[in-house]
């Protein structure tokens, strides 16, 4: 069975908040020969965790345990540029917009949150803060 993963059935795992969801979200993500997870469930993943209080270093664990299943089909280039600013202390999902602006044809990512900016240009990414 080929399946698309959302966001709360990824997250089961990781906040272990409800145990029988917990059960059928393994269940389900066993029996799939392929689990396709969308950038936009990563982000919300990454979204979720952060208002669990999880540190960026924990989110990024997170995202990567959940992309490295064998049967696990992604974005990875898109998923890599949102971790990559996890990793410089930034929001995954201000990286995945950036990668996929370029992706469609930008030239610049542009955006009132100077951090994010700021972290995108040590990236390599352009960017400018308006």
């Amino acid at each position: 069975m080929k399946i698309t993963a959302d966001s709360n059935v990824l997250l089961r795992g990781i906040v272990r908040d409800d145990m029988r969801q917990l059960a059928l979200a393994r269940a389900e993500l066993d029996r799939g020969s392929l689990i396709a997870v969308s950038t936009a469930s990563l982000c919300e993943v990454a979204w979720v965790l952060r208002r669990y209080k999880h540190p960026p270093s924990v989110i990024a664990t997170a995202i990567r345990a959940l992309i490295n299943g064998a049967n696990v089909v992604c974005d990875r280039q898109a998923v890599e540029a949102g971790l990559a600013m996890l990793d410089a202390g930034g929001d995954f999902a201000d990286g995945v917009i950036a990668h996929e602006g370029l992706a469609l044809g930008g030239d610049e990512f542009v955006s009132f949150d100077k951090h994010a900016v700021a972290l995108l240009k040590a990236l390599g990414v352009k960017a400018r803060a308006l």
